[in-house]
């Protein structure tokens, strides 16, 4: 089971379309803070906010060492984030199912009454 407070992060931080839209292009290839930038009609500084949330979150970390620092999508947040999707997903699929089987039932019962008369 995923604590809610990291599924809490990760929704929140996903909330933003410019987040998003980082987390999509670090889903391809590591950038720099500038390279993340780049795009938007926003400052650097608030691209390091939007940095921020995301790192809090476990979306993305920035790897040590290198300079520009690349920031780095870390998959793990999203898994847990597809597993809690997943199992509501399941759970809804079964009720589908359950739905379907009942239907089918009353289709076959209405054939047998109007094979009947």
């Amino acid at each position: 089971m995923v604590p809610p407070d990291v599924l809490s992060k990760v929704f929140t931080a996903l909330a933003d379309p410019t987040r998003r839209d980082m987390v999509a292009r670090l889903a391809i290839t590591d950038a720099t803070v500038n390279q993340l930038a780049e795009p938007y009609q926003i400052s650097v500084q608030a691209v390091y906010k939007h940095l921020r949330v995301l790192e809090q979150a476990g979306l993305v970390t920035r790897l040590r060492g290198r300079q520009p620092r690349p920031v780095h999508l870390e998959t793990g947040a999203l898994d847990l984030l597809n597993d809690w999707i997943e199992r509501y997903r399941r759970q809804a699929e079964q009720r589908y199912q359950r739905l379907d089987r009942v239907l089918a039932e009353m289709n076959e019962a209405d054939k047998h009454k109007e094979h009947e008369a």
